[in-house]
């Protein structure tokens, strides 16, 4: 029995893989090349690819990204999940080897010489119990590998959450400079709201002149009296922008409401002539949502496992060694050890339909997975296709604004100019300043579309996590 027992317990400890079970990834449509690619073959290189130092070259926008990975909230309590997920792991894994503790005690007893049971005269009344001992808890030998497939599950529960802060790192990045673009074009539209309602101020001053000299009526006057106040009050909401958009990088960053530094401006950002894609292949190895969903897939396949091994019996030993006496100093005597080693072999019967039902549940589990891997992956395809299209048409938006915004700037210089040669009427030249001003904010917020159509790209590519 004894030697039966040594080789069932060197059998399980020596041999940790014998039952492992590898996972093939689940199988998807995957297309060809990604949707609205314009690249005439496909290109095994990504915008991806780059850290997002590489791709994002404000120094200013690059010092909150900095800041925001260090002190941002979520990122925090992703790393504390991780640290949760290897604890688990490490309690899991204690499963699979024997728990030792070590205990003594010692009993003083004195007994009663009067008591039911009289002690004679030379017996002493006072004795004194002791031991020593090393006890071997409940042990399971794992011979059909339940405790390895759970501690295998524990370890795929852990990857997919390390690949699960990967996603809030790369959400962030992308949040963090959506933020920043956002804000540069807010500023970009205040400076044209300032410069216009100069220029609107200054042109209604002439009016006013004008006016007083007869050359101009009061209907002039108010007419350039109503642009005024349109510029000014674009100018509130968008202070009321700035502001708030400030304080939401400052959240983002870990940091109390605040100003935000500027670095280039609108128009100084270079957007990348073209935006590679890569290989749509590539992208399930790149996403880390999608690994994040295929480890969590690779667990709950694990877990269907060891749901199944819990129609098999469970061997395990208990046992203790030591030294027993009833006299301390005699403790430590060969003839005073003693140990015992007892095996059990438990085999369920009738369960009430507990293990079925523990697998169904299992496999239903790892069934929703599987879908949710699918979704995922086919998800990813869309952004990524989607983020493509918004690009090339958002570049082919602004390109058509600026072409409107030269017309107009010269349709208005023209106007003012007929105007002040008396063979126009203002309201032409009003006009045209209107939806000059309108055109110029436009245009502003089209660079800032086109901006962001980069990050939306890198995002949806799977780029930032790559530190």
């Amino acid at each position: 029995m004894k030697r039966l027992c040594m080789v069932l317990l060197l059998t399980s400890l020596l041999s940790p893989y014998a039952f492992a079970q590898s996972s093939q990834r689940p199988q998807v449509q995957t297309p060809a090349v990604f949707r609205a690619d314009t690249a005439t073959q496909p290109d095994p290189q990504s915008i991806a690819d780059l850290k997002w130092f590489e791709l994002f070259r404000d120094e200013k926008l690059q010092n909150l990204i900095r800041d925001a990975l260090t002190n941002n909230y979520d990122i925090r309590q992703a790393v504390a999940r991780i640290d949760a997920a290897r604890a688990n792991l490490g309690l899991t894994r204690s499963e699979q080897f024997p728990q030792i503790i070590a205990s003594g005690d010692v009993i003083n007893q004195r007994q009663s010489r009067s008591s039911a049971f009289d002690i004679p005269e030379p017996i002493k009344r006072d004795r004194s119990f002791g031991s020593v001992l090393l006890n071997l808890l409940t042990f399971e030998i794992d011979i059909w590998g339940r405790l390895r497939k759970q501690t295998a599950a524990a370890r795929a529960d852990l990857r997919a959450t390390e690949e699960e802060r990967r996603v809030v790192i790369t959400t962030l990045i992308s949040d963090v400079a959506t933020a920043y673009f956002g804000l540069r074009e807010l500023d970009f539209e205040l400076d044209i709201s300032r410069r216009t309602l100069a220029s609107r101020q200054e042109s209604l001053r002439l009016i006013r002149l004008r006016e007083q000299r007869g050359v101009a009526t009061m209907l002039e006057v108010r007419q350039a009296e109503e642009l005024v106040y349109n510029a000014t009050e674009v100018i509130p909401a968008l202070e009321q922008g700035i502001q708030q958009t400030e304080n939401f990088l400052s959240f983002l960053t870990g940091r109390n409401p605040g100003e935000i530094e500027r670095g280039l401006t609108l128009t100084e950002h270079q957007m990348p002539p073209t935006v590679p894609a890569g290989l749509p292949s590539a992208l399930i190895e790149r996403r880390p949502d999608i690994r994040a969903v295929e480890n969590s897939l690779v667990a709950a396949n694990l877990r269907i496992e060891v749901a199944k091994k819990e129609y098999f019996p469970r061997i395990s030993l208990t046992s203790f060694l030591g030294y027993e006496s009833g006299q301390l100093t005699s403790l430590f005597s060969g003839s005073r050890n003693v140990w015992t080693l007892a095996g059990q072999v438990t085999q369920p019967i009738f369960t009430g339909g507990r293990i079925k039902s523990n697998i169904r549940l299992t496999q239903a589990q790892r069934d929703f997975l599987l879908i949710d891997y699918q979704q995922t992956v086919q998800g990813a395809f869309r952004d990524v296709s989607d983020s493509l299209i918004a690009f090339r048409k958002t570049r082919e938006v602004r390109e058509q604004r600026e072409l409107l915004v030269n017309t107009l700037r010269d349709r208005s210089r023209l106007s003012y100019l007929r105007y002040t040669g008396g063979v126009a009427t203002l309201l032409d030249a009003l006009d045209a300043d209107r939806e000059l001003f309108e055109a110029e904010r436009s245009l502003a917020v089209s660079r800032r579309d086109e901006l962001l159509t980069i990050v939306q790209l890198y995002r949806a590519l799977g780029g930032g996590w790559q530190l």
